[in-house]
């Protein structure tokens, strides 16, 4: 991984793209993408995908490009503003933060009031703060002053917070859940362009994953593939206060996730594993009781079915402004999935025999 394309990720994950508005975020994916491909397209929510024709069976990657955030949802006559959430936007660490609102006169900061400690009743027992509790301030008094702004009810805000590197190996910031799966599926593409496999591959990157997987789903309609690996990120439980009997065993730098159960095609899994064998890789395992929580729920019984399994890049402190990844899980992450795609053979599919 050169110095490129870490920048490239410096660059994306700066995009403020919540869902529903992730124009931002997915311009610059394809602007970088587009050197890599055959061809590239979006679809009428923003889903975008670049191609890559081969002969061989038709495998979508598929990673999702919306992070979570927040929507103005009321203006006060004192000019402040009262927020909802978008996605799973965690209000226990909010207050006190930096926003950037995406108002319609550009970019607008704004700070999540924070009550000083002295001013709070009960300061030693508090609980988190609902939703509605949080106000943001950005410097206005009245309504009018908001509306001079440029900012109206339905404006989304995400966290100003940017990305930086920690310690050797390590990237910090917000967004990397899951701004960093495009990122992935950039580079996979750039090895598969410079020396290609049989198979057809489709990189999409998803829009309104956060909330439900709505654009995988309508991109797969589209795009109809024969097999599909979903890239997220997935939980490190390797950090304090974590219960591994709760939550599994999944430590940052042990290498990439995959997993059992559920929408995982046993027979995708399986191929995975002995890419991972063969390759060196190191891998990891989670189990799926019912649902994965990914876009690999709304893409395995697309029409009839399609074969579809779960990688996932561990990531500490999800949902937060200080996710952090190890790039040495990220580079083993590229090199399973392009040795995933390597292995596919002309005329090949994935079923369970019975």
């Amino acid at each position: 991984m050169d110095d490129a394309a870490l920048n490239f990720l410096l660059e994306l994950l700066q995009k403020p793209s919540p869902t529903g508005f992730e124009a931002p975020g997915q311009r610059c994916w394809l602007e970088y993408v587009r050197q890599f491909s055959d061809g590239t397209d979006s679809d009428a929510y923003g889903n975008a995908w670049a191609e890559l024709r081969g002969s061989g069976p038709k495998v979508m990657l598929a990673a999702h490009a919306d992070e979570i955030g927040f929507i103005v949802k009321n203006i006060t006559k004192d000019g402040f503003l009262r927020m909802d959430r978008i996605g799973g936007s965690d209000t226990a660490t909010a207050r006190g933060r930096r926003l950037q609102i995406l108002g319609d006169k550009g970019s607008v900061r704004g700070l999540i009031g924070n009550t000083a400690i002295h001013l709070r009743k009960g300061s030693g027992d508090e609980k988190v703060p609902k939703i509605h509790e949080l106000f943001v301030d950005v410097g206005a008094t009245s309504p009018a002053e908001v509306k001079e702004l440029g900012i109206r009810v339905g404006h989304p805000a995400v966290y100003a917070d940017e990305a930086e590197r920690l310690g050797a190996h390590r990237i910090a910031g917000r967004a990397l859940d899951n701004r960093i799966g495009g990122f992935i599926l950039s580079q996979v593409m750039a090895r598969l362009y410079k020396s290609r496999a049989s198979a057809h591959v489709f990189a999409l990157n998803a829009v309104q994953e956060e909330i439900g997987g709505y654009g995988a789903k309508m991109a797969t309609y589209r795009l109809k593939p024969e097999v599909c690996i979903v890239l997220d990120v997935t939980h490190a439980t390797d950090s304090p206060g974590i219960s591994q009997d709760e939550h599994g065993e999944v430590d940052l730098a042990g290498g990439p996730s995959i997993s059992h159960g559920a929408c995982n095609h046993p027979e995708v899994v399986k191929r995975l594993i002995e890419v991972s064998a063969n390759k060196g890789i190191p891998i990891q395992h989670e189990s799926a009781s019912r649902s994965t929580g990914t876009d690999a729920d709304v893409i395995f019984d697309v029409q009839e079915g399609i074969p579809t399994a779960l990688v996932s890049l561990p990531l500490r402190y999800m949902h937060s402004v200080i996710e952090v990844a190890d790039l040495r899980d990220v580079e083993q992450v590229i090199e399973l999935l392009v040795g995933f795609v390597r292995s596919l053979q002309d005329g090949e599919t994935f079923r369970v025999r019975l």
